[in-house]
């Protein structure tokens, strides 16, 4: 009988043994699947995170290339202006000391000799007020007799130099002051400055 239950616990403990082998090989399984699992999802996971920094990346480095362009676009329109502006100053500049008082007489001494072959109106020369006195005092008694026609002076505040000029006594004009030459001038070299920044 004593051996019977040695058998007995020897058969128990054998299947004992066998059972908790089985289950702890089930138990590695599953971890092992588990783990495998895990691995699987957390590369899947880094290649996402992965593809959004790429992604970001990109997007980012294209912004920067887009404001890039703009920033140069906008330097260009900036400097484009800036010599846009010194070229209207530097022109108005060179009027202004090109239309002396004795310019002006010599200029407007031509004018009436070529009209005074035809009949008009009272003659308007509207100018800077300085150059209206100088040419009162110098020029407009020989301009007058010159013409045989009645001249008008007329100061402006808003002319520098040159001057304004009207043959039907102001009902239509002429108008070949500081601005307005510049204004002349500068439109035939705008396109010049277009042409190099062009380039």
């Amino acid at each position: 009988m004593a051996e019977d239950i040695k058998g007995l616990i020897e058969k128990i403990n054998s299947e004992g043994i066998q059972a908790a082998q089985e289950k702890a090989r089930q138990i590695q399984t599953q971890a092992q699947i588990k783990a495998e699992q895990l691995i699987k999802e957390a590369r899947a996971h880094a290649q996402q995170i992965i593809s959004e920094a790429e992604e970001e990346a990109r997007k980012t480095a294209e912004k920067e290339r887009v404001l890039m362009k703009q920033a140069g676009r906008d330097f260009l329109l900036l400097v484009r202006s800036e010599i846009n502006a010194m070229l209207d100053k530097l022109v108005v500049s060179e009027v202004r000391h090109a239309l002396t008082p004795e310019a002006l007489s010599h200029i407007l001494g031509s004018i009436m000799q070529n009209i005074a072959k035809h009949p008009s109106q009272e003659v308007v020369v509207t100018l800077s007020k300085e150059d209206m006195h100088k040419l009162n005092e110098e020029f407009l008694g020989k301009l007058k007799e010159a013409v045989k026609k009645q001249v008008v002076l007329k100061p402006s505040e808003e002319i520098r130099a040159g001057f304004v000029i009207s043959f039907d006594a102001g009902k239509s004009q002429f108008d070949f002051s500081d601005k307005a030459l510049a204004e002349y001038i500068t439109v035939f070299l705008k396109p010049k400055l277009q042409e190099i920044f062009k380039d």
